[in-house]
C-alpha cells in the first residue's frame, strides 16, 4: 500500500516522513523548489511475527512493509490554480493521504501563513482536496452532457445514472461534505475508483507538535478527532523532529531515550498501524525453515487473493489452503503437532483470511 504524505510548507512533513522510514531526506529541499517526491519504505513492526520466528528460527524475516511517499508541491500548486498535472497525478496514485499539520511554535523556521492554527490549516487543506475533485466532476459532466445528444437507449440510461450520481456528489462537496463522508449506494464504488477523487480517499491527520507539547497528546488528540473527526478518517498527534531523531538512533540507544523521555510507543509504530486501520488491511503470515513473513492483505478478501499476494502462480493453481491461527500455532510448537491435534485447517478459495492466520497454500500449475 502506498500513503502519500501532504502539508503546507514548513509543516515538517519530510521530517515525518522521515520519522516513518527512518530515512535522511533534506528537510529543506522543497523549499528551494524541488519538486521530486521522497520515497521511502516503513517496515512494520508486528510481535507475532517476532514470536514466529522465534519458533521456527528462519534464515529469513520479512515483516509487511508500507510505504511513503513525500510529496512536493501544494503551495505551488494553490498558487497556480489549484491542484493539478503532476502533483494530482501523484496522489491519485496513492492508497490514502496523509496531511502533517503544524502545532508546533519555533521562530527559526518561520511559518509562510504567518501565525501557527492547525484547525485553520486542517481545513484549508480539506478546500483544496474538495477543489480539485470538483475540477474533475465538473469535466466528467460536461463529457457526460455531449455524449447524451447521440447515446442509444442503453447508454443514455447509464449516462443519466451517473449524471445524477455526480451530481450528488458536487452537491454535497460545495457543502463542505468530502465524498469519503457522503453516503453513497454500493454499487458506485467501482465507478468512483476510476476517477480517483482525493477527498474519496482515507486520510490520516498528524498534528506536528513541539517537545514542550509532548504533555498535551492525548488531549489534542481526541479534540482533533471531534472536532474533525469523519468516516474514514484518523488522527494522530506526535512531535516530529524528537522522532525522526530518536529513529535514526541504533535501536537500543533509542529505546533507553525513550524510556527517559516517557514518549511511549515509537511514532513510527503508531502511524504504521493507524494505516492499517484507515485502509482496512490485515497481515497473515506463511512459516518455514527458510522464511517467516508478514503478509499484507485487505480485510475479508479470500484465501485465493492471499495465495496471489504471495505468488501469481500460486493463485493460479490454487488447490486449497492450510489455516491455523498465530497462537495457536506457537501453543503446538510446530506444524506436525498442528496436524495431529486437527487444529490446521483446510479451507478453500472463499474462506475469508482472518488477521493473525499462519497460511500454507497448496497449488498445482
Amino acid at each position: 500500500m502506498e500513503l502519500g504524505i501532504i502539508g503546507f510548507p514548513k509543516s515538517g512533513k519530510t521530517t515525518v516522513f522521515n520519522a516513518l522510514t527512518r530515512g535522511r531526506a533534506a528537510t529543506a529541499a522543497y523549499a528551494s523548489g524541488e519538486m521530486k517526491p521522497n520515497i521511502g519504505v516503513a517496515k512494520v513492526t508486528d510481535q507475532r511475527l517476532e514470536r514466529l520466528a522465534a519458533l521456527f528460527k528462519p534464515q529469513r524475516v520479512v515483516p509487511a512493509e508500507v510505504r511513503y511517499i513525500d510529496i512536493p508541491g501544494t503551495a505551488e500548486a494553490m498558487e497556480t490554480g489549484g491542484i493539478t498535472g503532476p502533483y494530482l497525478n501523484m496522489l491519485q496514485r496513492c492508497d490514502a493521504l496523509v496531511h502533517v499539520v503544524r502545532a508546533f511554535d519555533d521562530p527559526s523556521v518561520p511559518y509562510p501563513k504567518g501565525s501557527v492554527d492547525p484547525k485553520r490549516d486542517i481545513y484549508d487543506m480539506g478546500v483544496e482536496l474538495a477543489f480539485a475533485d470538483l475540477l474533475i466532476l465538473e469535466r466528467r459532466m460536461q463529457r457526460v452532457e455531449a455524449s447524451l445528444k447521440g447515446a442509444k437507449p442503453q447508454e443514455r440510461a447509464n449516462l443519466l445514472k451517473e449524471q445524477e450520481l455526480l451530481a450528488g456528489i458536487k452537491s454535497a462537496l460545495e457543502k463542505e461534505v468530502p465524498i469519503r463522508s457522503q453516503e453513497l449506494p454500493s454499487d458506485t464504488a467501482r465507478v468512483l475508483a476510476g476517477y480517483q477523487f482525493l477527498t474519496a480517499k482515507p486520510l490520516l491527520v498528524v498534528v506536528n507538535v513541539g517537545e514542550e507539547q509532548l504533555a498535551q497528546v492525548e488531549g489534542l488528540e481526541r479534540e482533533m478527532t471531534g472536532r474533525f473527526g469523519q468516516i474514514g478518517n484518523r488522527f494522530a498527534v506526535l512531535c516530529g523532529k524528537l522522532e525522526m531523531e530518536l529513529s535514526q538512533m541504533p535501536e537500543e540507544e533509542e529505546l533507553e531515550f525513550r524510556v527517559s523521555l516517557g514518549v511511549g510507543v515509537p511514532g513510527l509504530v503508531k502511524l504504521v498501524q493507524l494505516s492499517y486501520q484507515l485502509l482496512g488491511f490485515i497481515s497473515f503470515f506463511t512459516v518455514g525453515e527458510d522464511e517467516v513473513r508478514a503478509w499484507t492483505l485487505a480485510q475479508g478478501a479470500p484465501a485465493v487473493k492471499a495465495a496471489g499476494v504471495i505468488h501469481s502462480d500460486l493463485e493460479k493453481g490454487f488447490i486449497r489452503a492450510e489455516v491455523i491461527n498465530w497462537e495457536e500455532m506457537l501453543r503446538c510448537g510446530s506444524m506436525a503437532e498442528a496436524r495431529k491435534r486437527g487444529l490446521l485447517r483446510q479451507e478453500g478459495k472463499t474462506y475469508p483470511v482472518k488477521d493473525g492466520d499462519v497460511i500454507t497454500i497448496l497449488f498445482n500449475v
